[in-house]
């Protein structure tokens, strides 16, 4: 799928006062480490990762996170998801927001190229907001004041969207604090380690039908 737009940004949209509360509300949940694919499906399942699966994820994704599914936050975000849609000329239908990731990135965590898309719509009968739906947009809301850490950029992949592009992009427009990147699903990226300080981000991954 080539793509005119690869994401959408909005500079300093969410207020640094909603950003201290998402992060002090984040830190006041129970925190785990961040998992990736199929060791987050043994995970759901009740199953304890093994010391091996524990330093092979390491390699690939290092950072902790809590989850958050409250109205205020979706209220907050969403409008701009559906205006990132029409105004990049996307326009994916989608219907539901995941749980929301309250990421913590400290010192030297990272994490590495990777798509959000799955190989296959969700199988979950008993979950019908997301049964047979994949996720087609993602989102990153900086929450960090950019002084109070270094490192951490998010970047792009755009090889496997259109080899026409530069390879590598960085997103410099989320480093300003309440700013909120929008991308389709299935495009790569990656946060780079972060070398000071500790960096707070807010990702959420918005479902739809399978595309036709």
């Amino acid at each position: 799928m080539n793509l005119i737009h690869h994401y959408y940004y909005f500079k300093s949209a969410l207020s640094p006062r909603f950003c201290d509360e998402l992060i002090k509300y984040g830190m006041i949940q129970q925190e785990q480490l961040a998992l990736t694919g199929n060791l987050s499906e043994k995970a759901n399942k009740g199953n304890s990762l093994t010391k091996e699966e524990i330093n092979d994820l390491k390699k690939k994704r290092d950072s902790n996170v809590a989850w958050l599914n409250d109205r205020w936050i979706y209220n907050e975000i969403q409008p701009y998801i559906h205006e990132a849609n029409k105004l990049a000329g996307w326009n994916f239908d989608w219907d539901y927001s995941e749980s929301c990731q309250f990421t913590k990135y400290k010192l030297n965590q990272f994490y590495d190229w990777h798509c959000d898309s799955w190989e296959a719509p969700y199988n979950e009968p008993n979950d019908l907001n997301r049964h047979g739906k994949i996720r087609k947009l993602s989102v990153t809301c900086s929450l960090s004041d950019p002084k109070d850490y270094e490192g951490g950029e998010l970047e792009f992949d755009f090889r496997n969207t259109d080899p026409d592009k530069p390879s590598i992009k960085k997103c410099a427009e989320i480093s300003e604090r309440g700013s909120i990147v929008v991308f389709p699903s299935h495009v790569w990226h990656r946060v780079k380690p972060v070398t000071k300080g500790i960096r707070y981000s807010l990702v959420i991954w918005n479902l739809g039908y399978p595309f036709k």
